[in-house]
């Protein structure tokens, strides 16, 4: 089983530590794909207008440390994967205090989306970045396009015969789709939020909950081949699922919480 994770905004860059080795990262039919994105990005922010690489970014004008920290990647302290990425999602999952047997699903079986790198797994020692997957860099073009492009035959081979559960954020699902050979092998979540008995999508929620039921699944340790066997694992491990609407890029299933 595969899970694909979106990134997180927030980072918690190290202060000491190795720089960065495009060689030793996962999925290494990726090496020539993330020098691309790396070169088109410090191209950007090596500039004496930090304030003009801030807005192809997305970057406001109090955040040019950003700018100052991205010229710099090449150099700076990298991290593992789980250790860099803080947001809700990340928090919820705590991948630092599971048990060791989850620990090593998680380094199989995770792989995180990511606009610098393409994808990561836990373990992969990576600098603090900031680029979201809706940016368009010079010389590059969209960064979603770019990944598009490149994804397919590494999400394949993490995934070999098992199950592609995809938890990716909009902007991050466009970076891959599965072909229709892979759709009856691809599963996405969504979160709704009842309240009574209204239902809605809630950001917040919608990744602490992700984080929270990756987490389940990784303590337990099944790993269903199908969507249908994913929801009644799912079920077991006492979460209310229902199946989504009918989509194009695989099964969808709901995942029903009433509070955070």
């Amino acid at each position: 089983m595969l899970i694909l994770l979106p990134p997180s905004e927030g980072k918690a860059a190290p202060r000491r530590g190795r720089p960065l080795d495009p060689a030793s990262l996962s999925f290494p039919g990726l090496v020539e794909a993330r020098a691309e994105v790396l070169d088109a990005l410090l191209r950007l922010c090596t500039t004496d207008r930090p304030a003009d690489a801030a807005g192809v970014l997305g970057l406001g004008p109090t955040q040019l440390e950003e700018v100052r920290r991205n010229a710099a990647l090449r150099d700076a302290p990298a991290t593992r994967a789980d250790r860099l990425y803080s947001g809700v999602l990340y928090e919820a999952l705590d991948l630092g205090s599971l048990d060791g047997a989850a620990r090593r699903r998680a380094t199989s079986r995770l792989a995180v989306t990511s606009a610098l790198f393409g994808l990561l797994r836990p373990g992969d020692r990576v600098p603090a970045y900031r680029l979201s997957g809706g940016v368009s860099l010079p010389g590059l073009g969209a960064v979603s396009t770019h990944w598009s492009r490149h994804l397919d035959p590494a999400v394949r081979e993490a995934a070999g015969r098992g199950l592609v559960v995809d938890l990716r954020s909009s902007t991050y699902a466009s970076f891959w789709r599965p072909g229709r050979d892979l759709e009856d092998r691809v599963v996405s979540v969504r979160v709704l939020q009842e309240r009574d008995g209204r239902r809605s999508v809630v950001s917040h929620l919608n990744k602490a909950t992700k984080g929270r039921l990756v987490r389940d699944l990784l303590l337990d340790g099944r790993a269903p081949a199908t969507p249908g066997r994913f929801a009644d694992l799912l079920g077991s491990l006492g979460w209310k699922v229902e199946p989504g609407p009918a989509g194009r890029h695989g099964a969808l299933l709901d995942v029903v919480v009433s509070e955070v």
